[in-house]
């Protein structure tokens, strides 16, 4: 069972919703065609892109033709549905239907014509770019009806406009994903860290993720089919593509048996992403504990956090899916002198975004009885990442919805500081500049309730994670 790495992009499908006015129909026939042909040239924008695009079965002017357009879209499953007004459309026409959908509504507001002022003495155009004030009367009546809505505004040959509903479409699978995430628990909960913690059905109420368990009964089970052939090829697959050092070749082999039983069980279960709490691991009844594969999950694009944290895994396994340079980390000291933060884990990180290549070595290990292990070791690599925290701010066993959450964001500099191995020995570590004054930034993060776990996304747009944020109904913090 040699660990192959695809990465298999997800599609992201969406619905295409025109509106228009039945009254222009009604005096001419042809009236809509070229802004039907430039609705059709934003659709293939889109699909170069990478989106999915599901389309309404015609132009929608009256209820039954949104009414029927909706049940398409809730029927197909799409992640999203794009509006987009050819002209001016009666807001109270689609309204019912609208709110109706089932997923998140992205409005891109956007006309055929770039210039109108300049012609205007000589050309007649403000029919065919009038669309704007449907816009408005529908976002009004959204509004008024409690339902979301996300803007996208400009014309597309001109601006970023096509890209930025391309985000808004990628914030939106996040949150699809999250809502049905299936999570991985190895342990359980750490006894006492609290920041992070939510039982199993707060978790599912609030957010949709479900919690699986890796029992001693699942154990067993699962490291009777690991085989010594897969344990071997899995070696010379690490040796391969990693800088292997290791002293200890019986705890090498146990530590990777280990880490094949908890890969089988995860593909077997459909588990998206993982947790595993080091200090139970004997009495959960894995050989060692799987450093090595605990970051081989994160290099398979799914989503991991150390410690039983299954709130920030299944955070990071729904990023992740959509934005493949996505790991788990953990804020640890501070330099006060340079305002850059430490950020490490034990032996947890995504050894696709190593500086160098990483170190797999023996890990001296004494927090339970299955003692010493390897694990892998690496710096996080240079650029511009934003850090994404997801804090509970409803006691335990009251958190109930998504408003009970801070989703918390905010860009950093990942700095070229430090060791390949680790500025401190054997560690997994990179140095964080914040976007303002250490001890600024400091206190904002915990008077909004900060956990000591995070996700951090390289090389994305805030506004998309920001986005995915207020789908989830979360109250989204940007500290900048």
């Amino acid at each position: 069972m040699a660990n192959t790495v695809k990465r298999v992009k997800e599609t992201i499908k969406v619905g295409y919703l025109p509106l228009y006015i039945k009254l222009y129909d009604d005096s001419n026939p042809n009236y809509r065609d070229p802004m039907v042909n430039y609705m059709n040239m934003l659709i293939k924008m889109l699909e170069t892109q990478g989106i999915e695009v599901v389309q309404a079965d015609d132009v929608c002017r009256i209820k039954p033709e949104f009414e029927k357009a909706v049940k398409k879209f809730n029927k197909e499953k799409v992640t999203a549905v794009i509006t987009q007004h050819l002209a001016y459309s009666p807001a109270l026409e689609s309204l019912a239907s609208l709110l109706k959908l089932d997923c998140p509504i992205i409005v891109f507001d956007t006309t055929q014509d770039y210039e109108l002022l300049k012609v205007a003495n000589y050309e007649g155009r403000i029919s065919a770019n009038h669309g704007i004030h449907g816009v408005q009367d529908m976002c009004n009546l959204l509004l008024r009806n409690n339902k979301p809505y996300y803007l996208c505004c400009g014309h597309a040959l001109h601006s970023e406009v096509v890209s930025e509903v391309v985000g808004m479409c990628r914030a939106a699978k996040v949150a699809e994903n999250y809502k049905n995430m299936i999570v991985g628990s190895v342990g359980g909960s750490f006894t006492s860290m609290g920041d992070f913690l939510v039982s199993d059905e707060e978790y599912k109420s609030s957010i949709g993720c479900t919690v699986k368990y890796m029992t001693p009964e699942v154990v067993k089970k699962y490291v009777k089919k690991v085989t010594k052939k897969e344990v071997e090829d899995e070696i010379a697959y690490d040796k391969a593509n990693f800088n292997v050092k290791v002293a200890n070749e019986e705890a090498y082999k146990a530590a990777t048996l280990s880490g094949l039983a908890v890969r089988k069980w995860m593909e077997d279960e459909k588990i998206g992403s993982a947790t595993v709490n080091f200090l139970t691991l004997d009495i959960c009844g894995l050989p060692k504990m799987p450093f090595v594969e605990c970051c081989k999950i994160m290099q398979r694009y799914k989503g991991y956090a150390g410690e039983g944290d299954v709130l920030t895994a299944g955070l990071v396994g729904s990023l992740m899916n959509v934005y493949p340079n996505t790991q788990f980390t953990e804020m640890f000291c501070p330099d006060w002198e340079k305002d850059v933060i430490l950020l490490s884990h034990m032996g947890e990180s995504n050894p696709n975004l190593a500086a160098w290549k990483p170190l797999v070595t023996d890990c001296p290990f004494n927090y339970n009885s299955c003692g010493d292990t390897v694990a892998m070791y690496n710096c996080y690599r240079e650029g511009k990442a934003v850090i994404v925290n997801l804090a509970p701010t409803a006691p335990h066993g009251k958190v109930k919805k998504g408003e009970n959450y801070n989703l918390i964001v905010t860009e950093v500099d990942i700095i070229p500081e430090g060791l390949e191995n680790g500025a401190y020995g054997k560690a997994t570590q990179g140095w964080m500049k914040p976007c303002k004054p250490l001890n600024e930034f400091l206190k904002e993060y915990s008077y909004a309730g900060g956990t000591h776990h995070s996700a951090m996304v390289y090389d994305v747009d805030i506004e998309e994670i920001k986005a995915f944020g207020k789908m989830m109904g979360f109250n989204v913090v940007e500290i900048k």
